[in-house]
Parts: structure tokens; C-alpha cells; sequence
């Protein structure tokens, strides 16, 4: 397919970029199409750790071009340190390869503080943002008041920048909070934002172009489908879409883009957030420990944008079929299935109960997730170490049996098993 859209189903941190990796070996193009840097991908080459928040992925193949979409929202400091990181690590960036579009906004230590302020002004009641700015500059742009790449070219840009940084303290101040010191801000941001000219490009027009030539274009979701801004668990959910649609409205492409689509849906083998809300087959003790780790593995359960340790629990197929649906998934990609090796018993959840009442399908959407009690079904476990199987007739029968459930409650097929953290420890079905 000439589109691939991958996407998380999850609340995010489903192991998406090391999937786009994978896949971008046979891309031209690896385009992120939401989101900013609260998003962290990280991808695992040999010795090499990549952790990625606004670079695509794929970029770390030579040939890949990677893509900054309209819909994303760029930090210009988290930016260029990642292109720094990968240029030392021997990945060229050059502005040949990696393509920002001039739609694309800025984030700013405006929307930095204010994103800050406004969290500890909810007290008990807050969000558990990642305080990188993210929603104040969704916010700015829906009040068509942001700074876009493209006003990087605009000769009165500093005024604008000005301008942007005296209103934010009139709010700051009302908020309590300490107001920012704007010539200094200043002339640090331009000194960011001028180094980032050069890859400003007309990134719709672009892909339009390869799709006419037949290149294969990876887009590549942040965050997951459960916080996306009007099908997640609001108000615990994220300031952008995150589900599959997004990557036409988030590129610049149109609805023809999307009769020629694959839509690949990444799920763990168990379930994890961060942050707040409710998490209907959230596990605790010894359990929780089991599936998250100890944190001295980069593989263990901790946000790669946060450091915050996830809450886990088993697979919610509830959910599944519910990200099935609202994304128009045509495949699925199981990741981190070695973490269930050696647990005796696994719970799969197969529906709810809410007041008594058994039911299959999200009451209401998926904001009613709280008065929901999971009901499972028990699947025997396996022992074997399943990181070095690279085929189906090699993995345990019920690993298999596992993955059989899965793909049956989604009612979708299984394409892709990550068996462990490399490159190479993924299983093709």
C-alpha cells in the first residue's frame, strides 16, 4: 500500500516506534502526524538506543525521509537536540531528509509555563500532563492565535514573538506563577528557531507527489487511540487526534490518500497508561511488578518522555474492539508478548459488568469507563523464552492460543509478534 498508518490503541507507549523501524526499511517516507514531544519513541539498533519525541522514527534508515506534519506541534529546543543526538550517532539530518511543515506550530516557553501553571492550578483535580507545553499550543492554535513554522520566514517575527510572550505573562500572573523574562526568552528562541529554516518545506504537496509516483509513505500516530481529544478517556486525554483519520488531515493529504491505506493497529500483550483516569483492568502487588519492571531495562515500564512508572494490567479486549473500530484497522501488531513468558495464568478481558448488567461494548463512549468492572477470561501461560522464535510453528501452542483470543475479540488479523527490544526480535504471522 502506497499509505501505511500505524497507530497505538492503547493510551500510548505501545512500542509504535520501534514497529515504524521496522516497517520504514521498505518506506520512503516516515511522517509523524500529531502531537509534539510529549510523545517518546524509542528504538533499539544493536548497542544504539534512540529515544525519539518529534523525529520520526524511520529516519534512522539511510534511505527514509522523515516528515513533521501541520498537525504536530513543534518544540524547537527538543528538536534540534534530538537531530544533534542522531547526527552523533552517525544518522545524517541534513535538511535534504528530514521535511517540517510551514503549517506545523511552535511551542514556546510560553506555552511551557503556562502548561505548568495551569496543572497546579487543578490541584487534586489535575491531568497529568507532561507540562512540555503541548495543550497551551493546541490551545493557541484553535484560537488562531499560534506561531507557525512558517512565521519563522516572516520579518516581523520577533515583534510576534514579543507580542506572544507579554500576553502569556498577563495570564501567568493571574495564575500566580512567575512571569518569564521576555528579551532574554527572546533572543534565545530566535537563535532555535533560525537553525530550523532550512527544513521548512511544503510537506502536503510533497507526499501528494510521491503517492502519484507510487513511494510508500509510513505515518507514524503519537500518543494512542484512548487519548485522543474526542475518542479517548476525556478529560484524560491529550490536545490532538491521535487516531488513524488524523494522518489525511495531519499531512495535508486527501480522502483519496485513504482508499489506497493499510492501518496497523500496535497493541502490548497487556495493558498500561500513564497518568490519571480510569483503567478498568488495572493490576496491583506483585502482579504489577511482574509486568512493569524494575526500570533498569529501557524495555521496563517507564515513560520515555516522563520517567514515570507505568500502571499496568491485563489486556482489555473491550478496548481492543473499541480501537478497532473508531481507527479502521486492517491489522494488528502485538508487542512485548516475551513479558508474559513464565506467568502461569493470564486474564484477558472479554467484557464488563456495569450495575450488574454484562456488557461488550464501551458504555457511552470511552469517558464511562469508570463505573466498569472487567470480566475475564483465564488462558493457560507458557515458560519457554520466546526471544529468539522467529516463527509461528516455533512459539509455544499457547502463546499461540494467546494471540488467537486476542485477534478473535478484535476480530482483526495479526500481522506482526515483537518478541523483545531489537530490531530483529519481530515475528512476521
Amino acid at each position: 500500500m502506497p499509505l501505511n498508518i500505524i497507530v497505538g490503541v492503547q493510551w500510548g507507549d505501545e512500542g509504535k516506534g520501534r514497529i515504524v523501524d521496522y516497517l520504514a526499511a521498505g518506506a520512503d517516507y516516515a511522517a509523524r502526524y500529531n502531537g509534539g514531544d510529549n510523545a517518546g519513541h524509542t528504538v533499539t539498533v544493536g548497542s544504539k538506543i534512540f529515544k525519539l519525541h518529534l523525529v520520526p522514527s524511520g529516519i534512522v534508515h539511510p534511505h527514509t525521509i522523515g516528515v513533521l506534519g501541520n498537525g504536530m506541534v513543534v518544540n524547537p529546543h527538543t528538536l534540534l537536540a534530538e537531530m544533534s543526538g542522531l547526527r552523533g550517532a552517525g544518522v545524517s539530518i541534513a535538511p535534504q531528509r528530514l521535511h517540517i511543515s510551514p503549517a506545523a506550530h511552535l511551542i514556546t516557553p510560553a506555552h511551557r509555563a503556562l502548561d505548568k501553571a495551569q496543572e497546579r492550578s487543578l490541584g487534586k483535580g489535575l491531568l497529568g500532563t507532561t507540562g512540555r507545553g503541548i495543550g497551551p499550543a493546541y490551545t493557541d492554535k484553535a484560537a488562531r492565535r499560534g506561531l507557525r513554522m512558517a512565521d519563522l520566514l516572516a520579518p516581523d517575527f520577533r515583534d510576534r514573538l514579543r507580542d506572544h510572550l507579554l500576553a502569556a505573562n498577563r495570564i501567568l500572573n493571574l495564575l500566580g506563577a512567575p512571569g518569564l523574562e521576555v528579551d532574554s526568552e527572546i533572543e534565545t528562541y530566535l537563535n532555535q528557531t533560525s537553525r530550523l529554516a532550512l527544513y521548512i518545506h511544503d510537506v502536503s504537496g510533497e507526499l501528494h507527489l510521491a503517492m502519484q509516483q507510487g513511494q510508500i509513505i509510513l505515518a507514524e500516530g503519537a500518543q494512542g487511540t484512548l487519548l485522543d481529544i474526542d475518542h479517548g478517556t476525556y478529560p484524560f486525554v491529550t490536545s490532538s487526534t491521535t487516531l488513524a483519520p488524523a494522518a489525511l488531515t495531519g499531512l495535508g493529504l486527501g480522502m483519496a490518500a485513504a482508499r489506497e491505506a493499510s492501518v496497523l493497529g500496535v497493541t502490548k500483550a497487556f495493558q498500561t497508561r500513564v497518568g490519571s483516569g480510569p483503567f478498568p483492568t488495572e493490576v496491583q502487588g506483585e502482579m504489577a511488578e511482574r509486568l512493569r519492571g524494575t526500570g533498569a531495562n529501557p524495555w521496563d515500564e517507564f515513560g520515555t518522555t516522563t520517567g514515570r512508572p507505568r500502571r499496568v494490567g491485563w489486556l482489555d479486549g473491550v478496548l481492543l474492539r473499541y480501537a478497532v473500530r473508531v481507527n479502521g484497522l486492517t491489522e494488528l501488531v502485538i508487542t512485548k508478548l516475551d513479558i508474559l513468558s513464565g506467568i502461569p495464568k493470564l486474564q484477558l478481558c472479554t467484557g464488563y459488568t456495569v450495575n450488574s448488567t454484562l456488557i461488550r461494548d464501551l458504555p457511552g463512549g470511552a469517558d464511562g469507563l469508570s463505573a466498569c468492572t472487567p470480566v475475564y477470561e483465564e488462558l493457560p501461560g507458557w515458560t519457554e523464552d520466546v526471544t529468539h522464535v522467529r516463527k509461528w510453528k516455533n512459539l509455544p501452542k499457547n502463546a499461540q492460543k494467546y494471540l488467537e483470543k486476542i485477534s478473535s475479540l478484535a476480530e482483526t488479523p495479526i500481522k506482526l509478534v515483537s518478541l523483545g527490544p531489537e530490531r530483529e526480535q519481530i515475528l512476521e504471522v
